[in-house]
């Protein structure tokens, strides 16, 4: 049984059942067209013998033939002779016509008594006599004997010889033959072979569509794959067949690949951080201390040595100056040991508006010099979040500043919502600087991005990380000049 549930065997299946019903159909049309037939002949014969049984009647009686039809006792003809025969006609033994259904055929009369009889042989519009050969001799006499190719109607005639005291006559029935419905008899098979056939494709095409539908799919599948979306699957692995299996084995080795290529991405980032590691260490060593004693010797420079000669304040500028570059020098040696080493938080109820009013005092007075207005609102009953207060001024540090930096010296407005939101508190913080590209949104995340000429790329990726280590999550929205909104959530304690 196992044989039928494959894809072979289902297939074999399905055909022999399809060719079995198109000869059972097949038969079933022939012996329906083969006993129409028969019936056909059956009432062809009948009318043929009333038809003689009238000329017969009409022989022995003195009436004519119409007139016995007429009667309103008549057995002879049925309504379904009358419609079949289209003349009867009694030939005597002269081959004079003595009697018919038709009135023009009928002897006339003169008024002298005189009885003039027509002549089988002037009749010019007779249908073909059928089977002349059993009258012998006599079917010369016939006008309408049957000739290879002759004859134009489709009508038919049968003459059957009847011996009586004056001879021989002959009684003549022609039968009419519907062209109509001769053709549709003709064409009935191979109309209904003509269904068979269409029935049989459409049944073959609508097979093949849902056998082939699965390999499509898999091929269409392979190509998404090929380009290198290995979220994509098959959805026909439920099936219990051969391509069942396979599709159960392409999502198989999809998600091995998806998980191969995450574990890449997770050796590329540890590999990355290794390396940041590593660089922030020398350069902990090897550069922080003298950039300690530049920054003590400037302090002194600033005191002791300062002119009297009314340049105080271009040297109290150039010596802030110095101060403010080995300031952004050390705060990217300290992204770089942020960012590579081992993050441990301090966990604690902390208050949600007090962490953002000590990051925003870091931007308050540059926010001043660049006319940036900054505006804080709290929703009623926010709770506590459950943080570092160190690392979360971290995270909104590099945000605020990210801000500041977004709108420049040409103003803007920096707005900071804090709400309740579930189990969490949100932290929506937007600006109306000049926003984020679309193609740059889904990359401000990664280590070492950065679109600034100065910047290390580490800020935002410090900030995720940080995030992380909460258990909660950020989000952005920008457009080109549209501005920028940061929304992180943040567990309630």
């Amino acid at each position: 049984m196992d044989f039928f549930n494959t894809f072979r065997g289902r297939l074999l299946v399905i055909l022999l059942v399809l060719l079995i019903a198109t000869l059972g159909v097949q038969f079933y049309l022939n012996l329906r067209t083969q006993n129409e037939n028969e019936q056909l002949r059956e009432l062809q014969e009948q009318t043929i013998v009333a038809g003689i049984a009238l000329g017969v009647s009409g022989i022995t009686s003195s009436e004519y033939m119409q007139d016995l039809v007429d009667q309103p006792d008549q057995t002879f003809l049925d309504s379904a002779a009358r419609e079949r025969i289209r003349d009867v006609i009694i030939i005597n033994n002269n081959w004079q016509i003595t009697d018919s259904l038709n009135p023009d055929l009928l002897p006339d009369t003169e008024d002298d008594g005189t009885v003039t009889f027509k002549n089988l042989s002037d009749l010019t519009d007779l249908p073909q006599l059928m089977e002349g050969s059993r009258l012998g001799a006599d079917a010369d006499k016939f006008p309408n004997k049957r000739t290879a190719g002759g004859g134009t109607s489709d009508d038919e005639a049968h003459a059957v010889p009847i011996e009586t005291s004056k001879g021989r006559y002959y009684v003549m029935v022609l039968l009419k033959n519907d062209k109509r419905a001769a053709a549709w008899r003709a064409a009935q098979p191979l109309i209904y072979t003509l269904g068979i056939v269409l029935a049989s494709t459409l049944i073959t095409f609508l097979l093949v569509w849902r056998f082939t539908r699965p390999i499509a799919n898999l091929s269409n599948a392979a190509y998404e794959v090929a380009g290198g979306n290995l979220s994509v699957r098959v959805y026909d692995d439920k099936r219990t067949d051969e391509i069942g299996q396979l599709a159960q084995n392409f999502n198989e080795m999809v998600a091995e690949l998806e998980k191969t290529r995450e574990l890449e991405d997770q050796l590329q980032q540890a590999e990355k951080s290794a390396v940041v590691g590593r660089l922030g260490s020398a350069i902990a060593h090897e550069i922080r201390n003298p950039l300690n004693y530049i920054n003590l010797t400037l302090d002194h420079l600033k005191n002791k040595f300062a002119p009297a000669n009314g340049r105080e304040v271009e040297y109290a500028k150039l010596i802030g100056q110095i101060k403010a570059e080995v300031a952004r020098i050390n705060q990217q040696i300290s992204d770089f040991l942020n960012y590579s080493r081992p993050a441990k938080a301090n966990l604690q109820p902390t208050e949600a508006r007090k962490t953002v009013e000590a990051s925003l005092r870091l931007v308050e007075g540059q926010a001043a010099e660049n006319d940036i207005k900054i505006g804080v609102v709290e929703r009623e009953n926010v709770p506590r979040i459950m943080g570092d207060p160190e690392f979360l001024r971290s995270v909104f540090n590099n945000l605020f500043i990210n801000a500041i930096q977004a709108m420049g010296s040409g103003g803007g407005n920096l707005n900071v919502k804090i709400s309740p939101e579930a189990s969490f508190v949100k932290f929506e913080i937007s600006d109306t600087g000049n926003g984020i590209s679309e193609e740059n949104l889904t990359k401000i995340f990664e280590p070492y991005f950065s679109t600034k000429e100065t910047g290390t790329g580490l800020g935002l990726a410090i900030v995720q990380k940080i995030v992380d280590i909460h258990n909660g999550s950020i989000e952005v929205e920008s457009g080109p000049e549209k501005g920028t909104k940061f929304t992180v959530r943040i567990p309630s304690a």
